[in-house]
């Protein structure tokens, strides 16, 4: 009887290896090609397993449960976002898991935005692990350990990866590097006679340049026509600026009572630079700041098109703002 009872053990354990080699080496029938989805981290394998359903990789969890037990690998699985581009096996997904072949992820902060767009976008990714979420700006800088006081205009827009493990602090900390490196190079071979006193005014220079003009070409002659105002004393007389001032009570358009309520932020009311960068500068624009055109020009409207016309004198300004304008 006992070894009737052996024999058919031995039976059954060779049908189930048998059969776990069979799954092992089938492919899976994915929901669909390329196939996308992330596993969360700090999750057992059941939890993981439960994920991997839901998403569609796998119809049950209970056999690659089986599985990855019986190789010894219940806890090798990586989070992270993963995306599957053709038909695998379960080895082969358990091997991809448990080498933690992860996809990365793009976030990307647009040049012109303002840093508390920025922190809408990073509070918006949802593989992002959010530690400085509805966090007050000082605190945010504290965390970075940046000594600063404003953090506006000092995250560099551009694309940066993620993956499941990403955190908004270590986003923002890239971001802020390297806006430092791009920043110090130019400024390390800027023109000549700039009136800055510092890296940072070049950069408050440049965020005014990047919002006003979306065209490249004009970017130079941008911020010559605001570095010859501050040489001559001139106020910059710069919409952004008052915007940025006005902050939610800005309603869409520039009222009169708008340039005349005095701000900080208003270079109709003040004189010089604002005390801060109002968007994140673009290198485009940085650039311009640092190596501006070679122009007389002081005045510069709309033309209507994108574009801008400039003039060296009031009268001739005024002629195109009665022209491109009124």
């Amino acid at each position: 009887m006992i070894k009737k009872i052996i024999n058919w053990s031995v039976i059954i354990a060779i049908a189930c290896a048998g059969y776990l080699y069979y799954y092992a080496h089938t492919p899976l029938a994915l929901k669909q090609v390329p196939m996308e989805f992330s596993l969360t981290a700090g999750n057992n394998l059941s939890a993981l397993s439960k994920q991997m359903v839901s998403a569609g990789v796998l119809s049950d969890s209970v056999r690659f449960r089986i599985l990855v037990r019986a190789l010894g690998k219940a806890s090798k699985i990586k989070a992270g976002f993963y995306t599957l581009n053709q038909p695998v096996t379960p080895l082969q997904l358990l091997d991809k898991l448990t080498k933690g072949d992860t996809s990365l992820r793009e976030i990307v902060f647009i040049e012109g935005w303002t840093f508390a767009q920025m922190r809408d976008a990073l509070d918006a990714q949802p593989l992002l692990k959010h530690e400085t979420k509805g966090m007050p700006v000082a605190d945010v800088l504290r965390t970075l350990d940046v000594p600063l006081t404003s953090a506006e205009g000092w995250f560099f827009p551009a694309k940066y990866y993620i993956d499941a493990g990403s955190t908004d602090v270590s986003v923002l900390r890239r971001a802020y590097d390297t806006m430092q490196q791009h920043l110090q190079a130019a400024w390390a071979t800027r023109a000549a006679d700039l009136p800055y006193v510092t890296p940072a005014e070049a950069l408050i220079m440049a965020s005014i340049v990047e919002k006003e003009t979306a065209v490249a070409a004009e970017r130079p002659i941008i911020a010559a026509v605001f570095l010859n105002r501050l040489r001559l004393g001139m106020r910059l007389q710069t919409d952004p600026t008052v915007i940025y001032g006005l902050g939610e009570g800005y309603d869409g358009n520039i009222h009169k009572r708008d340039l005349q309520t005095d701000t900080p932020y208003n270079t109709y009311t003040r004189a010089g630079l604002p005390p801060t960068p109002i968007a994140m500068p673009g290198m485009a624009a940085i650039t311009a700041a640092l190596h501006p055109a070679s122009s007389d020009a002081l005045y510069f409207v709309a033309k209507g098109d994108g574009t801008h016309y400039f003039s060296n004198n009031l009268i001739e300004h005024n002629r195109a703002v009665a022209r491109y304008q009124k």
